[in-house]
């Protein structure tokens, strides 16, 4: 169901444990009894008391639809179907537009409308969490547990400056809101999760205060072994993760927050498209943020933040496998592990003022992270010092603006200005096979100030119950660690003994600049709720990776390209009777290489959904039919750090069904099939089988699970 069928219902908080019996007995019991339940309800059942509602909505969203705008705004801690997310880029992927690039199990990498890596910025409590694998094994977002958070927002496009630099596809902030106590009292809410491949979920989230603070703690846990694909062959996929957050608030008077917020996490997860594993996933995260409103009548509020992130990843082939005897790298016939880790400092301080018709937000926002490597055979690498390889630093300025210009009629506009800075300290060049020479760009430094704005107009139309919005943005963006320090250096002389290296991306990469138009309507009358939004855009300096078959190894550069990008997504939603709704989404990318006429690569084919949704007093229940069409547009052998193109992929789709019910106003049961028919498919962004388990095709994509069932139990206090 959309999302505009939540709208006013407030949902639970936390997840809890519980003593579960056997997963296969559990699983088909719970599952038939839900089903078995909805079929048999009286059509006369009583409805839910709204107070009822207020605490354990009975519903599983299958889709997110757009709220207004350029902006879907959700509550992640709904249960959603395919089986509930365990990662940021799992829980995306509800919403049209975005997409994924797999490699199996968890811990993919968002994609939204063709665009990847930090073309999204993506911000926890309004800071961000980067990740340090040089292949991006670690996302951002798989430091993310979705269900942890009280609201998920994306806003389209070059569309906002508020939230820092290089945002030219989106922006999206998974955000707590501030516990809100009239008297000492507490809340407890709580989830467990049993499913298909070993699935165990778990999660809680308890807080307790009054007028004057509060103190939330939140913890969940999720794993899963390997699943099995639609024609039965296990595919490597297996994950354990976990998550435990301290927040304390300080709220002296009405107008006054102080929160302090401590955090910390750690797992593991085999990729079935990687050569190495992810076994450690360490984070640590500290934030300080502060907000004062109503200082005068017309200075309304003032925001000030300062946030710390750590992540400490290591990788291996040996823990969570057998070392691959078969491969081109000497290293990797034996136990090797490698280790990187970042940290992340960053701060911002945003003033609000309000007069009649206008709004303005204006601000500063700085950011400095360092990155740093050690490898070795086995365990060895604990021992070996720590290597610094690249320094980022960033500095901001932005303003934004509200205008209503007459009833109905509004004026946002933007303007930032940031001064990024890279840092080289590499003193060696090394190729794959380890042979090492001095780096030329060692110890350089190289900066560059970059402007980035927008302006858009939003009317309420008076012949008809919708809004239009057409929107000119233009962003920015400073090349990431990825495209400066993770491609191939090219040796000069090949082989084992090269002569000297051909200049580093580092040296290279110019900035990307992305210009756009961003247009849509949003509808809303009686039964019906639709919207559409779209884009038209340029992108000059697009970073692109390249990928080849050098003399010994596989290789990869970073080019500077101009793209044409063009698409967008529409959906709507019907209310058939009150217990009835239909809704569906469309969603289209398009790129093109403008500097050479080839298409752009990796970027996602055609996709629908299809959703039927039945409501009645404490039971719903619903079905998804997902829709992807092939894709023949690629450019073989071009993409970016994670993934490439390898050539076309086919069409495929997929059916689900999931129900809930309200057990009380403080229990509720949720249960699903993913994949009812047991299809076997792969998504085109993904990566191709990894030798080291068996596939002996390097084009051969992972496939995605076969049928899945899963059954949650939710409780609120």
């Amino acid at each position: 169901m959309s999302n505009k069928t939540i709208q006013g219902v407030a949902v639970p908080r936390f997840d809890s444990v519980f003593k579960l019996k056997p997963l296969s007995q559990r699983l088909l019991l719970a599952h038939a009894a839900v089903l078995g339940a909805v079929i048999c309800a009286p059509l006369q059942a009583d409805a839910a008391t709204e107070q009822e509602a207020a605490q354990l909505a009975p519903m599983v969203i299958t889709g997110v639809a757009q709220q207004s705008p350029i902006t879907v705004v959700t509550d992640p801690r709904i249960p959603r179907q395919p089986v509930p997310a365990s990662d940021a880029a799992d829980y995306l992927k509800t919403i049209p537009g975005f997409s994924a690039i797999r490699s199996g199990g968890v811990n993919s990498d968002p994609v939204f409308r063709g665009m990847f890596g930090s073309r999204i910025k993506l911000l926890t409590n309004g800071g961000e969490m980067l990740g340090a694998c040089p292949s991006r094994m670690d996302s951002p977002s798989s430091y993310i547990s979705p269900e942890t958070y009280d609201k998920l927002t994306v806003i389209k496009g070059p569309q906002s400056v508020l939230w820092g630099p290089g945002a030219s596809a989106a922006t999206v902030l998974f955000e707590r809101e501030p516990e809100n106590f009239e008297e000492p009292d507490y809340r407890l809410n709580g989830s467990a999760l049993v499913g298909s491949n070993r699935r165990f979920d778990r999660s809680i989230d308890g807080a307790v205060g009054s007028r004057e603070g509060y103190a939330r703690v939140i913890a969940n846990a999720s794993k899963a072994h390997d699943y099995n694909e639609g024609n039965g062959d296990r595919v490597p996929s297996r994950w354990n993760k976990w998550n435990t957050d301290l927040i304390l608030g300080w709220t002296p008077t009405d107008d006054t927050l102080l929160e302090l917020t401590a955090g910390t996490g750690d797992g593991e997860s085999r990729y079935a498209g990687r050569g190495m594993d992810g076994t450690q996933f360490e984070r640590e995260s500290l934030g300080l943020r502060f907000k004062q409103t109503n200082l005068t009548d017309t200075w309304t509020a003032l925001e000030a933040q300062v946030y710390y992130n750590y992540a400490d990843h290591v990788m291996d082939n040996y823990k969570l496998r057998n070392p691959d005897l078969n491969s081109k790298m000497p290293k990797m016939r034996t136990p090797f592990a490698s280790a990187v880790d970042r940290r992340t400092l960053g701060t911002r301080v945003s003033g609000t003022w309000q007069w009649d018709s206008v709004e303005v937000i204006a601000g500063v926002d700085a950011q400095k992270n360092e990155h740093r490597a050690r490898k070795g055979p086995g365990d060895s690498y604990k021992q070996m010092a720590w290597a610094k390889d690249a320094e980022f630093k960033q500095y901001g300025l932005f303003s934004e603006l509200s205008w209503n210009m007459a009833e109905g009629e509004r004026l946002i506009t933007g303007a930032r200005l940031d001064r990024s800075s890279a840092t080289d300290t590499r003193a060696k060049l090394c190729t794959g096979m380890d042979a090492c020479l001095a780096n030329p760009t060692a110890d350089k430094e190289r900066s560059k100030t970059l402007p980035s704005g927008f302006v858009r107009y939003e009317h309420d139309m008076q012949s008809l119950p919708a809004t239009t919005y057409i929107g000119l943005g233009h962003s920015q963006r400073f090349p990431d660690y990825w495209e400066l320090f993770s491609a191939t250096s090219t040796p000069i002389g090949g082989g084992m003994n090269p002569t000297g290296f051909q200049p580093t991306a580092f040296a290279t990469t110019n900035p990307e600049k992305t210009t756009q138009v961003d247009f849509g309507i949003q509808y809303s009358d009686g039964p019906l709720d639709a919207w559409a939004s779209a884009y038209v855009g340029q992108v000059r300096d697009y970073i692109m990776f390249s990928y080849y078959q050098g003399k010994m190894m596989p290789m990869s550069n970073v080019d500077n390209i101009d793209a044409r990008i063009m698409g967008g997504e529409l959906g709507a939603a019907y209310q058939f009777t009150s217990n009835i709704k239909g809704d569906m989404s469309l969603a289209y990318a398009y790129g093109k290489n403008s500097s050479d006429g080839r298409a752009m690569p990796q970027i996602p084919p055609l996709e629908a959904r299809f959703g039927l949704s039945y409501e009645q007093g404490d039971w719903s229940s619903s079905a998804l039919w997902r829709v992807v069409a092939a894709q023949n547009r690629i450019d073989e052998g071009r993409g970016n750090v994670v993934g490439k193109d390898f050539g076309p992929s086919s069409g495929f789709g997929v059916f689900s069904l999931n129900s809930a019910y309200r057990l009380s106003q403080n229990w509720k049961v949720s249960a699903g099939v993913d994949n009812l028919f047991d299809k076997n498919y792969s998504e085109h962004l993904n990566l191709a089988g990894n030798a080291g388990f068996g596939y002996t095709d390097n084009t051969t994509r992972v496939n995605e699970s076969g049928r899945t069932w899963w059954t949650r139990v939710d409780m609120s206090f």
